[in-house]
């Protein structure tokens, strides 16, 4: 099936801005691959994701803070034969990227990475509870080594 490689930032924004979810791989001390499904919003280049202060994932990204993230977006099958398995498709459009995350300790830019996030679902900023603030984790990757793409039968 036809791959159509994307470049232009501005293409490549409009894909991640389509998505609602993104999984965030990760590797844990004993070399084992961990894939967790994470909301998040993007700005200027950066990802931002956030969690419970607590469990597997934190434990992992605070000994290892390299992170893949995966995200598509257009889904749509296609077929050319009904009856030939072979011929059905998916038509979509994903970004890959690489990234090293940092946490965010302030309590005025984890407002705004909130917001951030928020803005990716919802087109408004919000009023935050200080002590839920206080508790949660917001961390953001920059993203590298991003590629995008456009695969499919009829791409477009």
């Amino acid at each position: 099936m036809p791959t159509v490689w994307i470049e232009n930032k501005d293409d490549q924004e409009e894909i991640i801005e389509k998505c609602d979810s993104c999984a965030m791989a990760m590797v844990d001390t004993d070399g084992k691959p961990y894939v967790v499904m994470m909301n998040f919003g993007y700005h200027d280049g950066y990802l931002y994701l956030h969690g419970d202060p607590q469990g597997k994932k934190m434990d992992i990204l605070h000994k290892n803070p390299q992170i893949c993230i995966t995200m598509s977006t257009g889904h749509g099958i296609y077929k050319q034969n009904e009856e030939v398995a072979c011929s059905y498709g998916m038509n979509y459009k994903s970004i890959v990227a690489d990234g090293r995350i940092e946490f965010v300790d302030d309590y005025n830019q984890k407002v705004d990475a909130l917001n951030i996030i928020m803005k990716q679902y919802v087109d408004r900023d919000f009023k935050y509870n200080e002590p839920a603030v206080k508790q949660v984790c917001i961390f953001k990757v920059k993203l590298t080594n991003l590629k995008a793409k456009n695969f499919g039968r009829f791409v477009r």
